[in-house]
């Protein structure tokens, strides 16, 4: 129990990043052309219009990729005290929410890329807490 008073902010922070991008991934998975598509109209003015779904599978790799570190970094942080898996986890998670931000700036989508902000402000408190 002393492990979860220790790291709650921590903790917190990786169970929101895993709520975040899980809901993502499923969420492009389940409706894969409808996503395609949504994508495809907001990226229509820009040089990403033609290569959409490369760059879906690329972010959704990912995701996969940010919620298994997280999970595995949870799993250890509150089991084990190690920080480092969840370090990585939040670490891929920032590039990951870099290349949301490239992506938003490319369609000129301000606010979209305003609200990243809020994402990555959080990412970074989260490796900063795990350092």
């Amino acid at each position: 129990m002393s492990i979860i008073k220790n790291h709650t902010a921590e903790i917190l922070i990786v169970i929101f990043f895993i709520i975040t991008y899980l809901f993502s991934v499923l969420e492009k998975l389940a409706d894969w052309k409808g996503t395609v598509a949504y994508y495809t109209i907001h990226f229509s003015k820009t040089i990403l219009q033609k290569i959409i779904p490369i760059l879906l599978i690329n972010i959704v790799v990912f995701e996969i990729a940010t919620v298994f570190l997280l999970t595995l970094g949870l799993y250890y942080l509150v089991t084990q005290n190690d920080l480092l898996i969840a370090k990585v986890g939040l670490e891929i998670s920032a590039i990951t929410l870099l290349q949301f931000l490239v992506g938003q700036r490319i369609a000129k989508d301000y606010p979209g890329a305003m609200n990243i902000t809020v994402y990555f402000m959080l990412n970074i408190i989260g490796i900063y807490l795990l350092t």
